[in-house]
């Protein structure tokens, strides 16, 4: 198998990890392109997948998940980034913080990062970047970025939505 063919399958296994997390958790799996024509005829706990957005370049970019849940009052964004073997997705977690605090809309960006390909000092820049809020300016200043391993988004889902298991 190819790296690149690779990479897609193994980061399609997080992704689906997502869905079935917060699927169990209660929330519909909803495309974001139906979701848009008829916002009110999916209810109110949604997980909506392929989310546009446009870059800091000024181009169309596409994130994994939006999480809407009125019950809890949460609307983020969730991108998630899985390196298994080295590779480029190290390289560009910079660019992908630059558009979570300037170009992603939403006030909670949730960042789902995992694989043990990762070049050594890549995740713990990121972390840093979001806990020294980085960059983060006036008119950004009520982001609130996360960032998990699967182990983490697991755990905060438990404690965040205790209420909704199914």
């Amino acid at each position: 198998m190819k790296q690149g063919t690779k990479g897609n399958v193994t980061g399609n296994l997080l992704e689906q990890t997502v869905r079935l997390v917060l699927q169990d958790k209660g929330f519909s799996l909803v495309r974001y392109r139906d979701w848009e024509k008829k916002p009110d005829s999916f209810g109110n706990e949604l997980l909506l997948a392929n989310v546009p957005f446009t870059t800091v370049y000024g181009h169309k970019g596409n994130t994994e998940f939006l999480l809407i849940s009125q019950e809890y009052n949460i609307r983020a964004r969730i991108e998630c980034k899985w390196q298994q073997s080295s590779g480029s997705v190290d390289e560009k977690l910079p660019y992908l913080y630059l558009n979570c605090i300037e170009a992603m809309p939403e006030e909670h960006v949730i960042v789902l990062i995992d694989g043990d390909g990762f070049k050594e000092g890549a995740i713990r820049w990121l972390k840093q970047a979001v806990a020294e809020q980085k960059y983060i300016t006036q008119e950004n200043q009520n982001k609130l970025i996360q960032v998990f391993d699967l182990k983490g988004f697991i755990t905060w889902a438990n404690n965040t939505f205790l209420r909704r298991s199914h």
